[in-house]
């Protein structure tokens, strides 16, 4: 790893969490020779931890995988079209502790997540990835993927949700500044 502040990127592997396992999908990933940190069934709360957070996994492109601390890699069993924040989410309560030991900010920088087909096109932003914390596959700089979708990061970040920071577009910036 690289330095910086500490994040996580929330990805999805798409199948039925009532009908795969995490074990199933960690097993897939290590044969793709793209293993994640953790891979987790929200529905069932299968956890399955395959690399340290300190060391890189292999989900994002370049050198973003070694950027942080730690940036820890997430694949969530589930559809992008279906957000998994709208199940049961067992399990999320002990991954939230594992990266709170890891300084992990509970915020989400460049706030919630698009749907799809918004979300492919969501420009990342390497002033708010710099500052660390929670983010979708879709908000990293240089990404092309949708994942994980419309997701309710309230349901994840807990009470730090209502002071979510949503950037404004620099030309409404720049229209505020002249009035003022």
């Amino acid at each position: 790893m690289i330095g910086g502040a500490p994040r996580v990127v929330w990805f999805i592997w798409p199948t039925d969490p009532q009908g795969i396992s995490a074990k199933s999908v960690a097993q897939r990933l290590v044969q793709l020779n793209r293993p994640a940190h953790l891979v987790w069934n929200p529905v069932t709360g299968q956890i399955i931890q395959q690399l340290p957070p300190t060391r890189a996994a292999c989900g994002l492109t370049g050198d973003l995988n070694r950027q942080g601390r730690v940036c820890v890699q997430i694949r969530v069993l589930g559809s992008v079209h279906e957000p998994f924040t709208d199940s049961k989410l067992d399990g999320l309560d002990e991954i939230l502790a594992w990266l709170d030991s890891w300084e992990v900010p509970r915020r989400w920088p460049a706030g919630p997540p698009l749907p799809l087909p918004h979300s492919l096109v969501q420009d990342g932003s390497r002033r708010l990835w710099a500052r660390g914390g929670h983010f979708g596959h879709s908000q990293v700089p240089g990404s092309a993927e949708g994942d994980p979708g419309a997701i309710d990061v309230a349901r994840i970040i807990g009470d730090s949700a209502p002071h979510l920071e949503v950037p404004r577009p620099r030309e409404e910036l720049r229209l505020l500044e002249s009035v003022v």
